[in-house]
């Protein structure tokens, strides 16, 4: 058996976003592709380019897919991962690519094990994750090294419910491979808690730790979560009741929830969902999205007990800010605004965190984007 060291476990973690923890020089332009849903004009998967001055340019068409609402990469870059987000006949798909210069040539489908899909991770030896929204569950599949997917090989299937009218069955929104250990955090909005679990590579099950679950404010409705860099602190972003959560982990691998921070305004008063959360490579600013504010909230990080002080907003120059994404070299941040079919970039400013207006360019219901 192999043994893998602490920072090639740092490598875990892949999502819409590329991995910020390995060291990246300077280039002309970074190329992402953007997932997307296809009930209008999309097609697909497109590839664009983020310039080294914060423009944009848009390449085109990377792969036709079917609701490719969220995409992730093979920890070596070879192949794309996208989820298939559909109901056909109670499950969706998750579909895998390998990628070439300008586009994606499709390799395999596997069932995700639930319906609608909405997320999807890879760790460093294959393994994926699949949230499914309206199933309630996780799936576990595994990548090989010619791109194949295999078939389902474990469902974690949530229950319960929470307090809210969007509560009333589990939704799993995100599962995440937590780094430099085997545990996995799985998030649910519908029955308001984080479950967690760990890989069994023997028997390939994933298997309930102890305690299983967490518990989260009431009405909260977690989504999405970013690990601070010193792995000890774990920020939820919760999509109902529009706050961020900080988690502390204890010398004995249990979570304790702080106080959470609100991602509006004080006098915001109209309805709001956030939907996607990020932290700079430095651990010193997190970044979390807006819906109906139509913002990206910016947060300082205090470097001694991890909390949240609030540095501002910006506006997201469009509506539905779904996903957003930092460059590989953390100088812009750029978002994906699902209402209005536009992509926005922003210079990031590195010691105050905050963020300046560049450019926009179009993209059809762009939801993910994904560096290459």
């Amino acid at each position: 058996m192999k043994i893998y060291t602490p920072f090639l476990l740092l490598l875990l973690l892949s999502s819409c976003k590329t991995n910020k923890k390995e060291s990246v020089e300077e280039n002309d332009s970074y190329s992402f592709f953007v997932g997307t849903y296809t009930n209008g004009e999309s097609q697909g998967i497109y590839k664009y380019s983020l310039q080294n001055d914060g423009t944009l340019k848009r390449t085109g068409l990377a792969a036709k897919s079917d609701n490719p609402s969220f995409l992730t990469m093979s920890i070596d870059k070879k192949y794309l991962i996208a989820v298939n987000e559909i109901d056909q006949e109670g499950t969706g798909k998750v579909s895998s690519f390998s990628i070439t210069k300008d586009s994606l040539s499709f390799i395999s489908s596997s069932s995700s094990g639930g319906a609608h899909p909405c997320f999807v991770t890879v760790n460093e030896i294959g393994y994926l994750l699949t949230a499914n929204y309206t199933g309630g569950n996780v799936g576990l599949l595994r990548l090989n090294k010619k791109g194949e997917l295999s078939s389902l090989l474990d469902v974690q299937q949530h229950i319960g419910n929470g307090t809210t009218e969007r509560q009333q069955a589990p939704h799993a929104h995100s599962a995440w491979f937590e780094p430099v250990s085997n545990t996995i955090i799985s998030i649910d909005l519908g029955t308001n808690e984080l479950w967690f679990s760990h890989l069994d590579t023997i028997t390939q099950k994933l298997i309930p730790s102890n305690p299983p679950k967490l518990k989260m404010q009431p009405d909260a409705g977690p989504r999405h979560l970013v690990f601070h860099p010193n792995n000890k602190w774990v920020y939820v972003v919760n999509e109902l009741n529009s706050t961020v959560q900080l988690l502390i982990k204890s010398d004995n691998d249990i979570y304790k929830k702080e106080t959470p921070i609100s991602t509006l305004p004080i006098d915001y008063t109209e309805p709001n969902t956030c939907a996607d959360i990020h932290i700079s490579s430095d651990g010193k600013f997190v970044y979390a999205s807006n819906r109906g504010h139509d913002s990206i909230s910016i947060f300082n990080v205090n470097a001694k007990d991890g909390s949240l002080s609030l540095a501002g907003h910006q506006s997201t120059y469009g509506k539905g800010p779904r996903n957003f994404s930092l460059s590989p070299d953390d100088n812009y941040l750029l978002v994906a605004n699902q209402h209005t079919n536009n992509i926005v970039s922003f210079k990031r400013d590195k010691i105050t965190g905050l963020l300046k207006y560049i450019e926009q360019i179009s993209a059809p219901t762009p939801v993910c984007l994904l560096f290459q």
